[in-house]
């Protein structure tokens, strides 16, 4: 794992699989799942209930997953007021953070915040937002998680009209000389894994394949990955 904070390097790509497909009655069981099942990181999507139309997790569930594994904790804020966040989630344990830009006035201040807490800073993108709102703050990110559905729900079809951000955002990290990381969320499975990965996706957050796979959340994690090699 790397340190909270430090810029990772880009190898093959990494799956993260979505705790919000969970069975919230076995929570842990199945982040344990994935754990064992290799899963690079996990990843929590916060919502309040304002920014989005759905109410889930806060910071006590991430301390309270924090001591059982050393796997990074990739916690995606789909919140209004994300800098309230930064503070909570990062002393439970998160080794990320992604807000929106569409939810951040002083987007740079909040990436400052999160680095300061000693976490990765990366921001999201609805399906909407164009990539080139990140040009000035290219240099302050670690990640950049493209939203290939409407947040606030899993379980939605696959936009490949977002997806085209992908390519967008590898050439903006060229031309910037910038080093983030490029994470997918929303529809990704083994279908739609191989062209992500060959426009320049390095993290593929996972939810319904992962915990809906006929062989079960090895399976999921094992047949997304296989898929992402072949591209």
């Amino acid at each position: 794992m790397n340190p909270p904070g430090e810029r990772p390097s880009r190898n093959a790509p990494r799956v993260s699989p979505s705790l919000l497909a969970a069975d919230l009655g076995r929570f842990a069981d199945g982040a344990r799942a994935c754990v064992e099942a290799g899963a690079d990181w996990l990843h929590f999507d916060v919502m309040d209930g304002r920014f989005v139309p759905n109410l889930t997790f806060g910071a006590e569930l991430v301390r309270a997953l924090r001591p059982h594994s050393d796997t990074p904790f990739d916690v995606h804020l789909m919140v209004e007021r994300p800098d309230a966040y930064v503070e909570p989630f990062a002393e439970a344990g998160a080794s990320s953070l992604t807000v929106h830009a569409e939810a951040s006035p002083h987007l740079q201040r909040t990436l400052a915040a999160i680095r300061a807490a000693g976490c990765r800073a990366g921001v999201a993108l609805n399906p909407h937002t164009r990539p080139d709102v990140l040009a000035y703050v290219a240099g302050d990110l670690d990640l950049v998680l493209v939203m290939t559905v409407n947040p606030g729900f899993g379980g939605q079809e696959f936009l490949p009209a977002a997806a085209g951000k992908v390519a967008d955002l590898r050439r903006l990290r060229e031309q910037t000389g910038a080093s983030f990381l490029i994470s997918v969320d929303g529809g990704v499975d083994d279908e739609t894994a191989p062209g992500l990965v060959r426009d320049g996706a390095d993290v593929l957050v996972a939810g319904s394949f992962v915990f809906g796979h006929p062989d079960g959340v090895s399976g999921g994690v094992a047949a997304l990955r296989a898929a992402a090699a072949g591209a």
